[in-house]
């Protein structure tokens, strides 16, 4: 797996909640030090603390919208002080994922040197200029100066993250080294997909007119092989708000993509243009649906797809084994978040 799909790896758990930072004791009193310094988390040996939670840049984020939201005062409000609760326990969980990886990875003998992280550090900076500088020094460090920041604390943010997210990296790594898909593999996989994988994404235009049971479905197909015009038959009797004033027109979408029901989709799939359906049921109820217009394009060969889809099914499948690794770890660890919940807020 390479440095980008690491990182993806790393960012995807980042955003289920793998955070940064340590320390901490219990609290003693309510001084705004002692709080700082209050345990709500203990994993095996180590702690985190309440400052580590409320200092955590996501954290800021959440308490940015809740003073947006609530007010100042949002701490006074039952609902802003339910949904900090709720925010700083998802949080937490995270942190508490983090710091049980990291003392695996002193564990498992794969924390990076100085060098090694000196080199990433230089590596993102290289990066990053080529990203938003054309590699230009000059027109980085006036991109920097507009920021309010020089390249010197660039670099010591720079190196904050990655001392934590490198031996994750490393750990990832570790985990997952035998992870292999076999051309095999790949083969079911695009022959299962092919919509993935056309010259040019495939489009449908559809209408719909949805109803809450098939006896109402089946009278409305009567309706429009008797003739009726499918819009006014639309706007008369269909269930769907969004679609039903344009006489329940859904637009052209990504088949691939569309983000319908699959059951919806493999009915409109198999319409030619100007078709409508029979009765097509799915969690939202009966549908009957017409295809306005289809755009269909040849599917890629299969040799040409290969070393995308192995990358696309090692990456899942390198996530699923590192996730079902974290879990078996959490089980054989001790860790306490329950007796700590009153000192979150």
């Amino acid at each position: 797996m390479n440095n980008r799909k690491i990182k993806r790896l790393i960012s995807g758990l980042l955003i289920s909640g793998f955070v940064f930072f340590a320390f901490g004791c219990d609290m003693i009193e309510k001084t705004p030090e002692a709080i700082a310094k209050s345990t709500v988390a203990k994993v095996n040996s180590e702690k985190i603390t309440r400052g580590d939670l409320d200092n955590d840049p996501q954290m800021k984020q959440i308490v940015a919208q809740l003073k947006q939201q609530y007010g100042e005062n949002y701490e006074k409000s039952d609902e802003g002080k339910e949904i900090l609760k709720e925010q700083k326990k998802n949080l937490l969980e995270g942190m508490v994922n983090e710091k049980l990886v990291l003392q695996k990875a002193k564990e498992l003998k794969v924390i990076p040197t100085v060098d090694e992280i000196n080199k990433e550090v230089d590596k993102e900076i290289t990066y990053k200029k080529k990203q938003f500088a054309e590699g230009n020094d000059k027109k980085f460090n006036e991109i920097l100066s507009k920021s309010g920041i020089t390249e010197k604390k660039l670099k010591e943010d720079l190196r904050k993250i990655i001392e934590k997210s490198l031996p994750i990296k490393n750990v990832i790594e570790h985990v997952t080294k035998n992870v292999k898909i076999d051309d095999k593999k790949a083969l079911t996989y695009y022959n299962s997909h092919q919509l993935e994988f056309t010259e040019k994404p495939n489009k449908i235009h559809t209408a719909h007119i949805l109803v809450k049971t098939e006896d109402e479905a089946k009278k409305v197909k009567e309706r429009l092989n008797k003739g009726e015009d499918f819009a006014k038959v639309a706007k008369e009797v269909s269930q769907d708000p969004g679609s039903k004033d344009k006489g329940g027109d859904l637009g052209f979408v990504e088949v691939a993509n569309s983000g319908f029901d699959a059951k919806f989709m493999a009915g409109a799939m198999a319409l030619k243009e100007g078709e409508i359906s029979a009765p097509v049921q799915t969690s939202f109820g009966f549908h009957i649906i017409k295809c306005i217009k289809k755009e269909e394009y040849p599917v890629k060969k299969f040799d040409l797809v290969k070393k995308d889809i192995i990358s696309k099914l090692e990456e899942e499948e390198k996530r699923k084994v590192f996730m079902n690794k974290l879990e078996e770890w959490k089980k054989a660890s001790k860790i306490e978040t329950k007796k700590y919940e009153k000192n979150l807020i």
